[in-house]
């Protein structure tokens, strides 16, 4: 009986673990993340010192912030990237259980930082985003309910991931948190039109989108402002999409040189959630292809891993990270170049964040385990073992 196998020769018994593990993982995906976190540590070497020097503290404060955040970060990436699907299961579920209680007791003893969301808990030297850790454990749990409902005599998975996600993003409005809630949402679609979901479930699902988005712009002042500023052809150069598509105008396809930017010093997220006109700004449109081209490798690189696991687990859970991956840096880029209406959310890697960048290591070290190459077996097991 053959063994369909990609990307590397099958495990030896008794292969010792890191030589096991570089010989099987996704190299030029675990490379573009690498690059990523160094353009966000370049970055942060521009847009952090205004904000340090708001703040009291040495110019490059944040940036050292940033890069002990980075090495917890990558630490839990390769880490968990080590691990197979299984041990990678446990740890979404059990996470997702954590990361769900924290969320839900946000309105009890989270902060809201004068930001009107609240979205945090204050430990006194840092906070934390427990939203940002509920969503690599969204994708691995609802994945494992979809899959276990492929299984003779399996549990109705799929019914019960959509109560789950419904759930959430009733959590998440609460905050509010609409962008966040659009995300969880638009990811669990994606993975149940890999699981096999019929479009008229999909169509339903859309349109209940829709009025969902309709009620919060009657009903949420904070949602309605967005979308009619979105609307809006003119933009007031004073608030943050303007001063966003001022640098992003200004920086043209090389940029005014490093350093010589100004909307730094007036955008109070230029750090975090418009880091991206920092580098349009300052290092052009070559630099902005760069960071796009490096999100399109991974994501794509990883869907195209995915296509061939035969496990039903393990595929839905990849799609749902790389998807996740994906569309958080599609909404960043999309609201910077004023595609998409304003929504707080980082760039992965890019942007300042401790609780955004340790989630998206332990993010991307699922997805690093889950497009390992191993041996896939013959189909006709699969169907035996069911």
């Amino acid at each position: 009986m053959t063994e369909m196998v990609y990307g590397g020769v099958p495990a030896q018994p008794g292969e010792p673990i890191l030589p096991k593990w570089w010989r099987t993982i996704d190299r030029w995906s675990m490379s573009g993340v690498l690059l990523l976190f160094g353009v966000g540590l370049l970055l942060g070497l521009a847009s952090s010192p205004p904000l340090a020097a708001k703040t009291g503290h040495a110019p490059f404060y944040y940036v050292t912030k940033q890069a002990a955040f980075g090495a917890v970060a990558l630490s839990a990436m390769f880490i968990t990237s080590m691990m197979s699907p299984l041990m990678v299961r446990r740890l979404g579920v059990l996470g997702f259980f954590a990361a769900f209680l924290a969320v839900a007791m946000l309105p009890v003893f989270g902060t809201d930082f004068g930001k009107g969301a609240t979205r945090w808990y204050s430990l006194g030297f840092t906070s934390v985003q427990p939203s940002e850790f509920l969503k690599p454990g969204f994708v691995v749990f609802t994945a494992w309910l979809m899959a276990a409902s492929s299984e003779v005599f399996g549990p109705p998975g799929k019914r019960l991931s959509l109560m789950v996600a419904l759930i959430l993003v009733g959590l998440l409005i609460v905050q509010p948190d609409f962008g966040q809630a659009l995300l969880i949402i638009a990811t669990w679609m994606i993975m149940y039109f890999i699981a096999g979901a019929p479009i008229k479930v999909l169509t339903g699902l859309a349109g209940f989108v829709v009025l969902g988005g309709s009620l919060a712009y009657q009903n949420s002042e904070h949602f309605a402002r967005r979308i009619d500023g979105f609307l809006n052809p003119h933009i007031d150069p004073t608030t943050q999409m303007g001063f966003a598509s001022n640098a992003i105008l200004e920086g043209g396809f090389f940029g005014v040189g490093v350093g010589g930017g100004e909307v730094k010093w007036s955008l109070p997220d230029a750090h975090t959630d418009f880091i991206i006109a920092v580098a349009a700004e300052e290092y052009g449109l070559i630099l902005v292809l760069v960071i796009i081209l490096l999100f399109l490798m991974v994501t794509v690189r990883s869907m195209f891993r995915l296509i061939r696991e035969r496990d039903p687990f393990t595929r839905l859970a990849g799609t749902g990270l790389a998807a996740l991956f994906g569309m958080q840096a599609l909404i960043n880029l999309g609201v910077a170049a004023r595609l998409l209406p304003a929504k707080g959310m980082t760039l992965p890697f890019v942007s300042y964040g401790g609780s955004s960048l340790v989630a998206a290591g332990i993010a991307l070290g699922m997805l690093l385990s889950f497009t390992r190459a191993r041996p896939q077996g013959e189909m006709s097991d699969i169907i035996r073992r069911r």
